[in-house]
């Protein structure tokens, strides 16, 4: 099964940060196979696009009220939901910030 994981900033992070580089999750899942896929997202390039009463309203960087702003992403595979949350709970930002699992669909 595939899963799209998000990677989202979090005003309470543990109290122990996790200062492991990201690349050596990456590596790890890349070799597996277990990461098809990902990359940073810069919240900053963001925009947020609505159509009320057939205007279009048009938000620069993240949508207004959003405080947890989506910084990246990463495609996984696994056999179900837990390996995919088991692989999700080795990732630094499991720690630092929050993450995300949902379903993806294939094909």
């Amino acid at each position: 099964m595939r899963f799209m994981m998000f990677v989202m900033g979090d005003e309470t992070p543990d109290a122990e940060p996790d200062e492991t580089d990201v690349d050596v999750w990456v590596d790890e899942l890349d070799g597996a196979g277990q990461r098809l896929m990902g990359d940073i997202l810069d919240p900053g390039t963001a925009r947020g696009v609505r159509v009320r009463a057939g205007e279009t309203i048009v938000t620069e960087g993240p949508l207004v009220g959003v405080t947890d702003a989506i910084w990246g992403f990463d495609l996984l595979e696994a056999r179900d939901l837990d390996e995919a949350t088991a692989l999700a709970a080795r990732h630094p930002m499991a720690r630092n910030g929050r993450l995300e699992l949902r379903p993806f669909p294939e094909g």
